[in-house]
């Protein structure tokens, strides 16, 4: 099958509504065989994905040199990776079945933030290197933002501005050497900052407009329909919890931490909804921010061809209309949310 394209704000490019998180393809908490990756990107090949999410954090490299190698030979794709951190060789052997920074990864490498122009020519490069393509689409600046630097987040939206990394951005952007580029962050605030500051083509927002929570609506999304500033949406499952609910017994993660007991009685009640209606609760997650007009490409992670099939059958499971004005009227989503049709 294929999937419908929306355009991506001004960059000129087109995405598949339906887009691939690699994530998962660094060894996201546990390893992942070579054979699992390979078999997986195939799969979503097979199924019509055109558009492709990565960063040199995923697995320390492991990401983008597996789906480097998929992809290679391809013309029918949208490539993105960020930049915000480079990769440092470490020394001596590293234990894969040992996490670091949430990867179970055998790549030798340790990630360190740098924001800085040097870092990011340097982070830009060295990713067309381990992809092994001379085209990436889409740069995103990653992680920048309180919720992960805290009170060392000025120096780093110094090392953004000062130290010239908006300004190598922009240089890539100009020359043509990238079609636009953006943030790739978990917080609104962060996305407002640097959109004082630079014209964004796109934002990757993960976990933020969910069927769980939406208040880009209430300043972000204004703000991007003004600067014409387009939205890929990451993480729709909210960390899992929305994909299991709160039925299955599996444990419930919420912004990569477990769940708060306010954010499971919530879903819980949105799930209790999606059960009358014969919903499957992960369905509805995936399709509700497709109906913004600025959301181009919602983009889960995906770790097998199963889960591949799976997220298929999620995105063509029918969807009532009265599930989605029920949860409205119960004030389950945000009055002015566009609802599915």
């Amino acid at each position: 099958m294929s999937f419908p394209l929306r355009k991506l704000g001004r960059t000129g490019l087109s995405v598949t509504e339906l887009g691939f998180g690699t994530a998962p393809l660094g060894n996201l908490f546990r390893p992942l065989a070579d054979e699992t990756a390979c078999a997986t990107l195939a799969a979503a090949e097979k199924a019509g994905f055109g558009y492709y999410d990565t960063a040199p954090f995923y697995g320390f490299g492991l990401s983008e040199r597996r789906l480097g190698d998929a992809l290679r030979g391809r013309k029918d794709i949208v490539l993105s990776t960020k930049v915000g951190r480079v990769l440092n060789p470490v020394a001596g052997p590293v234990d894969e079945n040992v996490p670091r920074h949430g990867y179970a990864t055998p790549m030798p490498f340790e990630p360190v933030y740098d924001y800085s122009y040097d870092a990011v020519m340097r982070s830009f490069g060295e990713s067309l290197q381990r992809l092994g393509l001379s085209r990436i689409d889409l740069l995103y600046i990653h992680d920048i933002g309180r919720l992960t630097h805290g009170d060392a987040n000025a120096a780093r939206m110094d090392e953004l501005t000062k130290g010239g990394g908006l300004r190598g951005l922009e240089e890539l952007r100009s020359s043509g050497a990238i079609a636009g580029f953006g943030m790739g962050v978990n917080e609104v605030a962060a996305c407002l900052e640097v959109m004082d500051l630079a014209r964004l083509d796109v934002i990757l927002l993960a976990g933020r407009y969910t069927l769980l929570e939406q208040t880009p609506l209430d300043a972000l999304f204004p703000r991007c329909e003004q600067a014409g500033t387009a939205i890929v949406v990451g993480g729709p499952y909210n960390s899992g919890i929305l994909a299991v609910g709160t039925q299955s017994g599996a444990p419930l993660y919420y912004d990569y931490e477990p769940a708060p007991p306010h954010i499971i009685e919530r879903v819980r009640k949105i799930e209790a909804i999606c059960t009358r209606h014969g919903v499957p609760l992960a369905a509805a997650a995936l399709q509700f921010p497709l109906a913004h007009r600025l959301v181009a490409s919602v983009i889960p992670g995906l770790d097998s061809p199963d889960r591949v099939e799976q997220t298929l059958s999620l995105y063509r499971h029918p969807v009532p209309p009265a599930l989605w004005r029920e949860l409205q009227g119960e004030d389950l989503i945000h009055a002015a949310a566009p609802l599915p049709q």
